[in-house]
């Protein structure tokens, strides 16, 4: 199976095949193909076969994005800007410095849910679309990085080194991603998270201890718990 979208669909649609389509119906149609590529990916699904689903003409669907290409690039983003604005307000919401890493957490694996295993692969295996997984991954890392920073601060979580924690939930994120981490523990996404919170808090609580982790650790998570690329 080809990792690309429909060679087919990724000429520009010039204006004869475009159509202007109301702001409260073109949402919709994005909201509704976002659903199927997030269920079923997008490699195997034609233009052709979404405009049938979609109840729409191929004219209208080439209103939304011009390219096959260009609709799954902004699937792709509109995922991870909504997952992220999701995330960010159950985090600002929560005012114990402590548990916003555990809120934080939680947050990623609800929003994993939303996809398939197949979008997954898809979108890592198509270059346009892991640029943007890599960059979320990275944002995700810095963002637990700020959090411990933040606990730290409040005196609720002992200083120990902050990036390599980020980085081992970096890791942990790719592998529930991939789904190897999930089909060698028999957990689901929320519960893989819930404990790496878990996991967390214990680790970064005041009192727990002040030796740093051995950096091999993450070398080791990487080797066993990531999926092959």
């Amino acid at each position: 199976m080809t990792t690309q979208p429909d060679s087919r669909d990724r000429r520009p649609r010039r204006t004869a095949r475009r159509r202007v389509v109301d702001t409260r119906r073109r949402d919709e149609l994005l909201r509704q193909a976002e659903a199927i590529i997030l269920a079923e990916g997008f490699t195997s699904v034609t233009m052709d076969e979404l405009a049938q689903r979609l109840g729409c003409s191929k004219a209208t669907l080439y209103s939304l994005a011009s390219t096959k290409e260009q609709l799954v690039l902004a699937v792709t983003r509109a995922f991870f800007r909504d997952a992220t604005a999701e995330i960010e307000q159950a985090v600002q919401a929560e005012p114990d410095p402590r548990q916003r890493i555990r809120v934080y957490l939680t947050g990623v694996g609800t929003a994993m849910r939303r996809h398939s295993l197949a979008f997954y692969d898809d979108m890592v295996g198509y270059e346009p679309t892991a640029q943007i997984y890599r960059k979320n991954s990275a944002a995700a890392a810095r963002r637990v990085h700020e959090l411990i920073e933040e606990g730290v601060q409040a005196g609720v979580f002992r200083a120990l080194n902050g990036h390599f924690a980020a980085q081992v939930v970096a890791v942990t994120i790719d592998a529930v991603q991939s789904g190897i981490l999930l089909e060698r523990t028999g957990l689901t996404a929320g519960d893989a998270f819930s404990e790496l919170g878990d996991l967390l808090l214990d680790g970064l609580s005041a009192g727990q201890g002040t030796s740093e982790p051995d950096s091999t650790v993450v070398r080791s998570l990487r080797g066993h718990v990531s999926a092959p690329r």
